[in-house]
């Protein structure tokens, strides 16, 4: 699980829903509690994994599981990434997976290719 980049909170209560902020592929310390190393993991793959591990982390840090995951944006710098993407995402989510939506943007923070960021529903 990693640090913000900006001036947000990575995840916010309302009522039964938990709005996990846009998480990237930013690495931590070895130890995984050790400091953020604000690195971004090498390589579009590996991005997505790691992002995905980040927002799994946020959401079980909020007592909650990615099976009660309701509803997913994805982010891609390069929309030819985006059958890799869907291979590792779908080792992630189980069926039946969350809506989502996949959109192609210009650039994500300091040099993302990939951002997820969801809403969990804690009822």
């Amino acid at each position: 699980m990693s640090k913000p980049v900006g001036p947000y909170t990575p995840v916010v209560r309302a009522g039964d829903l938990l709005f996990v902020s846009g998480q990237i592929g930013i690495t931590e310390g070895a130890s995984g509690s050790g400091p953020v190393t604000g690195t971004l993991a090498e390589g579009f793959e590996a991005q997505v994994e790691q992002a995905l591990a980040n927002f799994r982390g946020q959401v079980e840090a909020n007592g909650a599981t990615l099976d009660q995951v309701v509803k997913v944006n994805v982010f891609l710098t390069d929309m030819g990434n985006f059958a890799a993407m869907n291979e590792i995402y779908c080792g992630v989510f189980d069926d039946p997976r969350p809506a989502r939506s996949c959109v192609a943007v210009a650039a994500l923070p300091i040099g993302a290719q990939f951002e997820v960021e969801g809403i969990v529903s804690v009822a």
